[in-house]
């Protein structure tokens, strides 16, 4: 009986991130120009990796983005509301994973520009990805990968 208990432990503790990562992200929603496709790709990988978005194109993003704090110098191609985050541009599906799991004190992520090879761009990765932190003051680096 003990040793069941011990195994149900470990797969709880195993399964949690994976299950609140789940269940923060019912309300996604993507914004993007209403012209651009690569934005519509990048929600079909959110959609693969389990995470449920609504598309939405607004003819007033830039507008958007400075309503939810995102400084011109981080911004991307599309703006993703997720849980109480903003997550900007083409950012790793692991990164995006991390960020709900570990729910830090910031506003969001972001991966800048439209990098070739990101998720839902085209091309080769030619250099490792620097997703920044979104919030107060100079941006901090969250993730390179």
């Amino acid at each position: 009986m003990m040793r069941r208990r011990t195994v149900l432990g470990l797969l709880l503790a195993v399964t949690a991130p994976a299950t609140a990562v789940a269940q923060g992200v019912q309300g996604a929603i993507l914004y993007k120009n209403p012209q651009c496709e690569c934005c519509d790709a990048y929600a079909k990988v959110l959609q693969r990796s389990g995470i449920a978005v609504t598309v939405k194109a607004t003819p007033r993003l830039a507008a958007l983005k400075r309503e939810h704090g995102v400084p011109e110098g981080l911004q991307g191609c599309h703006t993703l509301l997720i849980d109480r985050y903003v997550v900007e541009g083409h950012v790793p599906m692991a990164q995006v994973k991390r960020l709900l799991a570990e729910r830090p004190d910031i506003k969001g992520i972001s991966l800048p520009g439209m990098p070739a090879g990101s998720p839902g761009m085209d091309g080769q990765k030619t250099e490792p990805f620097t997703i920044y932190e979104i919030g107060g003051g100079a941006p901090k680096v969250f993730a390179r990968e």
